[in-house]
């Protein structure tokens, strides 16, 4: 009999469970192998689909593919995961077992059961173990029959065993035993399993085995060379022998020198407009062909960097094909066990199954999207996880890492270092202070590239804070304020620390003499790049104009006006605010202004109001004692003194505290037996220890867990492409189309929050498509002006772009 594991909707060609199981285990070997683990995660590849040597799924498989019966008919009765996680259990996980056994029996033995959801909690909030219900208290009726015909068709029991002691040699190889260590190890096996099981599909359904090749060696060796000749070029320019251009030349030789270093952990501290962006792709390109690194992933605060970085990257590498733009996941990422979706590729599985693994060698990407990767629900993040191994990692603006989620960050940098042989650089103007912090980030001992900082800093320097917070404005003064000083500026760029602030400022100028622009969150990324392209036309122009904006455009974003207001907020960000103004050094040292906003609503922004608040401190020390300071507000001194205040200040906050289940994130990921409440309270309530070597609630932190406080949906927006995308995105058949229109997708996208996206429904703003995977917003309801319209009145000229 032949047993069916997939069937392909389009010719209804089958895929057999041996040839899947097969096919399966050996890219998860290939994954796997990355950290010497390729048996381990070798082995959730080989028992994952066990369950589907069933009957009742051979007969499940045949309705739906070649009789078009409705799956629903057998709704619950085809759970495929168990079979493979029970079968291990059983075998390995009895009281003659070894606790190393057991414990890859739970490591392995979770990721099998959960590669169609999230991984399960060993220990859950409520004193239960839904690891132990699947594996151990599940009664699968034809479980017997499937391990049986598993032993025949796919491999003896014998050499089955030989595999399980070949995986035990190497996660004994591998693992300090640490909860935190082997959260990230389980992590990384289910990365491996649900992305070699996607990709087998893929393969299967696109009548095609492709090699998995992670070399680039010789690519990075071209585009290292294609660096340097055009840093020649810079320096060989009419501009090359400016002040400003010589400190940037030397800080990327110093990088050039850096790079010959081991992996670990280092800090890039160049200021505000001295050449980051390309001094670290320098150090990337040569660390990555000395110490044979897989691929390069830029990871930024806002989706405004990623355009900018990737273009000008793009075109000095002249390569456009090996470089991935990541800004969101464009599908909705189901929140149902999706495990009766398996079987019959149907349009809604292909969604699942395009290409979305980060397996280009030049990644750019956001810091939401990292850190989902480790800690977010939905397998489609963790796919992804594999691929940061043996990689240089470039954290451009780290100062932005969402306070709640340090102590995450900080551990998901350690295990990429100590554990997955990933190189990692932290570039900013305002370095953080992430290792004096609990939880803290294990950066490497004299890992500073940047020779003689202070003295670094002051030859940068191009603009004066000028301190006009003593009195607070509103927004008609402050309109009024710009207004009457706006042409002799020339060009001003206004940031405000709110959206509806900066949208009533923008209201109340944009009847002026001068032209005003607006960015937005609310605006999908091509839109705000067309903006963005105008204002750098105005400013090469020196037109005089107006722009207003929240911080988006603080970070990374190349732009320099004449003028800069800035709302007080956190140091940081007024040094980021600071290095849009005369960004090249062209008109020798220009004012910076701080005010004090009377409008803005601080009360649920406690990032913001902790940041200015201290902030204000130091603004009233420094007049007394500007000496201490290098008599620089922005000094090297004045940065470090801002981030032990805060992080001291806001030290409660730094861990992701769950208020419905009362504990930290990283408790509930990576508490030791003895700090664990729920283990405790397990023996108390069951008189009886807890029969599990790990404790981790891993399903329960998952759920938990959004980077932003709310949750958000991407809405493709009728703007520039976007309705001829959603238009092909319903007719296109093949995956590898499928995966470049996704891709191509985010740049039309909008992340919408929860209630707002209720409310759009509400007023039929929003269309589903695909059965709810995708959604597109109604044209009515996007603005030239503010992006998404929750009012309903857009209107879009369409032809000016």
């Amino acid at each position: 009999m032949v047993y069916i594991a997939h069937v392909r909707e389009n010719d209804q060609e089958i895929q057999t469970v041996s040839e899947h199981l097969l096919g399966v285990k050996r890219l998860a070997e290939v994954f796997g192998e990355k950290l010497g683990l390729a048996h381990v995660a070798g082995l959730a590849g080989l028992l994952h689909d066990l369950g589907k040597y069933t009957d009742v799924f051979q007969e499940y498989i045949i309705q739906v593919a070649f009789h078009q019966e409705p799956a629903e008919k057998k709704r619950g009765e085809v759970d495929h995961s168990t079979a493979g996680g029970k079968l291990l259990f059983s075998m390995f996980h009895n009281k003659n077992n070894t606790p190393q056994e057991k414990l890859l029996t739970e490591i392995v033995g979770n990721a099998i059961i959960s590669h169609h959801s999230n991984l399960h909690d060993y220990i859950s909030p409520d004193i239960k173990s839904d690891f132990l219900r699947r594996v151990r208290d599940k009664d699968l009726e034809e479980y017997p029959l499937a391990v049986e015909r598993f032993f025949e068709e796919v491999i003896t029991e014998k050499d089955f065993k030989q595999y399980v002691y070949n995986a035990l040699d190497e996660l004994m190889q591998f693992i300090d035993s640490s909860p935190t260590q082997i959260f990230f190890l389980t992590k990384f096996i289910f990365s491996c399993l649900v992305d070699a099981d996607r990709t087998d599909t893929r393969q299967f359904e696109e009548k095609r085995k492709e090699v998995q090749d992670s070399q680039f060696g010789s690519l990075f060796a071209s585009y290292y060379q294609k660096l340097l000749n055009k840093l020649i070029s810079f320096k060989k320019g009419k501009k090359g022998n400016e002040q400003i251009n010589k400190l940037r030349q030397e800080l990327s030789e110093q990088c050039d020198s850096f790079a010959d270093k081991p992996s670990g952990i280092y800090t890039l501290s160049i200021p505000t407009g001295g050449g980051k962006t390309l001094a670290s792709l320098r150090y990337a390109l040569k660390h990555a062909q000395k110490f044979d690194k897989q691929r390069i992933i830029y990871v930024v605060p806002f989706t405004t960097i990623i355009e900018q970085n990737a273009e000008e990257i793009r075109k000095i590498l002249e390569d456009d094909i090996h470089l991935l733009e990541h800004h969101s996941n464009v599908i909705d990422d189901e929140e149902e066990n999706d495990e009766l979706l398996d079987g019959l590729i149907t349009k809604r599985e292909k969604l699942k199954l395009a290409r979305d693994n980060w397996d280009s060698p030049i990644i750019f990407t956001t810091l939401v999207q990292f850190l989902n990767v480790f800690y977010a629900k939905g397998n489609r993040n963790t796919r992804r996880l594999h691929n940061l191994s043996h990689s240089v990692l470039i954290f451009d603006e780290v100062q932005k890492v969402p306070t709640k989620s340090v102590s995450l960050f900080n551990e998901a940098l350690n295990f990429l270092k100590k554990d997955a042989h990933s190189s990692i650089l932290l570039c900013t103007a305002t370095q953080p202070t992430l290792d004096h912090v609990n939880h803290s980030l294990l950066k490497n001992r004299d890992g500073e590239i940047v020779q003689n900082l202070p003295e670094v800093f002051k030859a940068f320097k191009r603009n004066e804070i000028i301190d006009r917070t003593g009195t607070q404005i509103n927004n008609n003064q402050l309109a009024d304020w710009i207004h009457s000083n706006a042409e002799s500026w020339v060009n001003t760029l206004v940031i405000l620390n709110t959206k509806s602030v900066v949208k009533k400022l923008y209201e109340a100028l944009k009847d002026g003499p001068l032209p005003v622009y607006h960015l937005s969150t609310t605006m999908c990324a091509v839109h705000r790049k067309d903006i963005l392209n105008k204002i750098k036309k105005l400013l090469k122009n020196k037109t005089p104009f107006i722009c207003v904006t929240t911080q988006l455009i603080e970070a990374g974003v190349d732009v320099s006006f004449k003028r800069v207001i800035r709302s007080l907020a956190g140091l940081d960000s007024i040094a980021q605010a600071a290095g849009r103004c005369n960004r090249h050094g062209e008109d020798g040292v220009q004012d910076v202004y701080v005010i004090d906003h009377a409008d803005e609503k601080l009360t649920r922004l406690k990032e913001i109001k902790t940041g200015k608040e201290i902030t204000g401190n130091i603004l009233a020390r420094y007049k007394k004692v500007a000496e201490e300071y290098d008599k620089s507000l922005l000094s090297y001194t004045a940065m470090n003194e801002y981030f032990q205040h805060y992080y001291k200040k806001m030290e409660t906050d730094l861990n992701y505290y769950i208020p419905k289940v009362e504990k930290d994130m990283t408790k509930l990921l990576m508490a030791t037996r003895r700090e664990n409440d729920y283990l405790k309270a397990y023996v108390k309530k069951y008189k009886a220890g807890f029969p599990l070597v790990l404790t981790g609630s891993y399903k329960t932190a998952a759920d938990y867990f959004q980077v932003i406080d709310q949750q958000t949906t991407s809405v493709i927006v009728p703007y520039g492409d976007g309705k001829e995308i959603i238009a092909k995105l319903n007719s296109v058949k093949r995956i590898e189309d499928l995966s470049k229109l996704l891709k191509r997708a985010q740049q039309y996208t909008v992340n919408v929050y929860s209630q707002a996206l209720r409310q759009l429904n509400q007023d039929n703003a929003i269309v589903p498509h695909l059965e709810g995977m995708i959604y597109e917003l109604r044209e009515n309801w996007y603005s030239e002006d503010y992006g998404v319209d929750f009012k309903g009145e857009g209107e879009m000229d369409f032809m000016s772009f």
